[in-house]
C-alpha cells in the first residue's frame, strides 16, 4: 500500500512539474524577459502537492490546492496584494461600478487577522464605534485566521439590511467583544464643508472618489459665495481619509496648485508603472455631465488662500499624495500626527482564467522625490488629539493607531527605511458616493472639542497676521 502511495505521489509530482515546465515555455514565448523558473523549488512544490494528495487525512480537491497555493504566493508579497478568483474579480468590478452592501471599513491583514486601517465616515462601521487598529478575529461564527483578505471582505459584504457580528480585539480592552452591524448601501459623501467662522472655510474629504474633484469645486464656490468676500483661510481636513482614486488626488491637489505642477510620480518595473502626474486637467476626472474641467470655474483666490491640512494616522494613500504635494510646494502647513505611510500603487490585472490579481506594481513619490512608504508624512506642526473626559477636562486620547509599518511583509521604503498597461486602483473599491457635496452639520466640527482643529485655526490666524505685516 505504501509503495502504491509513493508511486502515486511521484506520478502526481511528475505531472505537476511537466505542467509547470509547459507553462514556463509558453510564458517565455509570451514575454522574453521572464527568468527561467527555479526547478528545484518547483520539484519541492510538486512533492508537497503529491504528498497532500496521497497522505492527507481527507481527500483534497485539486482546484482547492492550486487556488490556496496561488493565494499564498500573492498575499505573501505584501499586505495589499491578493488573488481574485473569478467570483471575487466580478464582485470587485461590480463594487467599483455600483452600490454594494457592506460595513464601510478599510482593512489590512496582520498576523493572519483582519486589521482595521480606518472606518469610513457615515458607514455602519463608523457608527458602531469601530476604530483604527481594531483586530477582527471572527466574522459571525467563522474565525478570521486562515482566511484571505478577499474571503474576509466577501463574508462582511452582503445584502443591505442583513446583519453580521464581528468579534473585535482592541489593545485598550482586556477581553474581545462582539459588535453587531447591519449591512448598508455604502454611499459616502466625499466632500463636506462649512464656514468655520467668518472668513475661514472648512473642507473635509472622507474618501477620494469619482466625483470628489467636482464636489470640491462646488464646495469652494459655495464657501466663497456664502462668505460674500474672499476667504482669508482654509482648513482641509484629511484625517481618517483612507484614500481612493489616484486621479482624484491629483485633481484635489490641482485645485490649490498652479497648472502643470508635478503632483506625484510612480516608479515600477514595467513601463506602464512609471507615470508623472501633473495638475494638467488631463490627469484628473472630468465633470461627467459637461465633460469640462471641473476646476474651470474655481475662484481664483483658491490658489493662494492660506491653508492648513489636518492629518493623522488614518490619513493614507491618496490623501497622503495630496498632503505631500501641498507640503513640498509649501502651499499649506500640515498639522496633526504622522500619517499612515501607504506609498504603493495596486493594479488590477485580469487573468486569462477570468479571475485576476490585485498586485502592487509601483511606489509613488512626492514632487521632491520622497517616498512615504512605511514611513508616512511628518507634519510641520505635531498636534496630538485630545478630547474632554467625563469631568470636561482635556486629556490625551488613548488611541492605538495602526500604520503601514506595523503590517507584516510591508514594502520597504526606497529612501532608506530600515524595513525592508494596468490602471492604478484604490486599495479597496471606492464606495459609491452622492453626486453633491454636503454641508457639514453645524455641530461638527467644533474647535471647542477638537484640539487639532483648534490649533489649526490658530495657525491660520497667525498666517493672516503675518500676511498683513508683509
Amino acid at each position: 500500500m505504501q509503495n502504491r502511495r509513493q508511486k502515486f505521489a511521484l506520478v502526481s509530482a511528475g505531472a505537476i512539474v511537466g505542467a509547470v515546465l509547459t507553462l514556463s515555455i509558453t510564458a517565455a514565448a509570451d514575454k522574453d524577459t521572464l527568468a527561467p523558473l527555479p526547478l528545484n523549488e518547483l520539484r519541492t512544490f510538486a512533492e508537497v502537492y503529491g504528498r497532500i494528495k496521497s497522505d492527507y487525512v481527507e481527500p483534497v480537491d485539486d482546484k482547492k490546492l492550486i487556488t490556496e497555493a496561488i493565494n499564498g504566493m500573492v498575499s505573501g508579497l505584501d499586505p495589499h496584494s491578493s488573488y481574485l478568483d473569478p467570483e471575487a474579480f466580478k464582485e470587485l468590478r461590480e463594487g467599483t461600478q455600483g452600490e454594494f452592501g457592506g460595513l464601510g471599513i478599510e482593512i489590512g491583514m496582520e498576523d493572519g487577522l483582519v486589521k482595521i486601517v480606518s472606518p469610513i465616515e457615515d458607514t455602519p462601521a463608523a457608527k458602531a464605534g469601530l476604530k483604527s487598529g481594531d483586530l477582527i478575529i471572527k466574522i459571525d461564527d467563522t474565525p478570521v485566521r486562515g482566511l484571505s483578505s478577499t474571503d474576509a471582505v466577501k463574508r462582511m459584504r452582503g445584502k443591505p439590511g442583513t446583519r453580521v457580528t464581528l468579534t473585535i480585539a482592541r489593545k485598550s480592552e482586556a477581553k474581545s467583544f462582539n459588535v453587531q452591524l447591519t449591512r448598508a448601501i455604502i454611499k459616502t459623501k466625499s466632500v463636506k464643508f462649512k464656514l468655520l467662522e467668518p472668513d475661514i472655510g472648512y473642507v473635509r474629504i472622507t474618501q477620494f472618489q469619482e466625483h470628489t474633484v467636482e464636489n470640491l469645486a462646488q464646495a469652494l464656490a459655495t464657501l466663497y459665495k456664502d462668505n460674500k468676500r474672499p476667504l482669508k483661510g482654509l482648513l482641509l481636513d484629511l484625517r481618517d481619509d483612507p484614500g481612493g482614486l489616484l486621479n482624484a488626488a491629483v485633481g484635489v491637489s490641482a485645485a490649490f496648485l498652479p497648472q502643470n505642477k508635478l503632483v506625484v510620480y510612480t516608479e515600477g518595473r514595467t513601463p506602464d508603472a512609471k507615470m508623472q502626474l501633473t495638475t494638467d486637467p488631463a490627469n484628473y476626472p472630468r465633470d461627467p455631465r459637461s465633460k469640462d474641467d471641473p476646476l474651470k470655474g474655481l475662484p481664483a483666490e483658491a490658489k493662494n488662500v492660506p491653508m492648513v491640512v489636518l492629518v493623522n494616522a488614518g490619513t493614507a494613500s491618496a490623501s497622503e499624495i495630496v498632503t505631500g504635494a501641498l507640503q513640498d510646494y509649501k502651499r499649506a502647513v500640515v498639522v496633526g500626527t504622522q500619517t499612515f505611510g501607504k506609498g504603493s500603487v495596486q493594479s488590477i490585472l485580469p487573468l486569462g482564467s477570468a479571475g485576476g490579481i490585485k498586485l502592487t506594481t509601483a511606489r509613488y513619490f512626492t514632487p521632491k522625490g520622497t517616498s512615504i512608504q512605511a514611513k508616512g508624512i511628518t507634519p510641520d506642526v505635531t498636534v496630538e488629539a485630545i478630547q474632554p473626559d467625563s469631568d470636561k477636562k482635556q486629556v490625551a486620547l488613548p488611541i492605538i493607531r495602526v500604520r503601514e509599518a506595523d503590517l507584516n511583509h510591508h514594502l520597504s521604503n526606497p529612501n532608506g527605511d530600515s524595513k525592508g498597461k494596468a490602471t492604478p486602483q484604490p486599495e479597496v473599491p471606492a464606495a459609491p458616493e452622492t453626486t453633491e457635496p454636503s454641508r457639514v452639520d453645524p455641530r461638527d466640527p467644533d474647535p471647542k472639542t477638537d484640539n487639532q482643529l483648534a490649533q489649526a485655526l490658530n495657525i491660520l490666524k497667525v498666517q493672516q497676521i503675518l500676511d498683513k505685516k508683509n
